[in-house]
């Protein structure tokens, strides 16, 4: 699979989950159940579909880091494969 931006992964995914939220808005300290208002239902979605738009899965334990916009852009960021 081709690497993807993760920005762009988390913000496409996004609009997918909760097309409410406006992309451009989104600042790397927003929290996502908190200040985007995700339920917990939503927050799996988009577990989900980032881990099929990118091939990462993220882990139950590692929920913490992937809280806020920044976290999971990051972590997405860290765990993606280089580019041959």
């Amino acid at each position: 699979m081709t690497p993807v931006d993760p920005r762009e992964a988390v913000a496409a995914a996004l609009r997918q989950i909760a097309p409410e939220i406006d992309p451009q808005t989104l600042d790397d300290s927003d929290r996502l159940r908190q200040d985007l208002d995700l339920d917990s239902l939503d927050f799996l979605r988009l577990i989900e579909q980032l881990a099929a738009a990118t091939a990462i899965d993220i882990p139950e334990h590692d929920y913490p880091a992937v809280a806020t916009v920044g976290g999971l852009v990051a972590y997405l960021a860290a765990h993606q494969q280089p580019r041959p």
